[in-house]
């Protein structure tokens, strides 16, 4: 099976703008933003989507939305507030068949989402 473009991102065969990396996930600017502040944080272990994580995954799961909060606060986010968002499929909003975390700030945010 072919690397995704996130894949290729954490194994920086593409250039991005990296924020925050460890062994586990990696975290960049999205270059098409929907926001002032949009980052993308992804686990380094290729599941297609949170529907296809398992119970084995539970650890990675946990770190990958620690992180993500870390990661706004890292950003300058934190005091104002940010918004987590994981698309699941076609009708969820999901491009790129890795699963990803996006972190969105800077801006207030509306409800419902979609």
């Amino acid at each position: 099976m072919s690397k995704t473009l996130f894949q290729k991102i954490a194994d920086r065969e593409i250039p991005s703008t990296i924020v925050y990396e460890d062994e586990w996930v990696v975290a960049f600017r999205d270059i098409q933003p929907a926001a002032p502040t949009h980052i993308v944080i992804v686990p380094r272990k290729p599941i297609p989507r949170i529907a296809a994580a398992s119970d084995e995954d539970s650890a990675l799961l946990g770190h990958l939305l620690l992180k993500a909060a870390h990661v706004a606060k890292l950003v300058g986010l934190q005091e104002n507030g940010f918004r987590l968002v994981i698309n699941n499929g076609r009708n969820g909003g999901e491009s790129v068949p890795h699963l990803h975390c996006h972190i969105l700030g800077g801006r207030p945010m509306a409800w419902p989402p979609g």
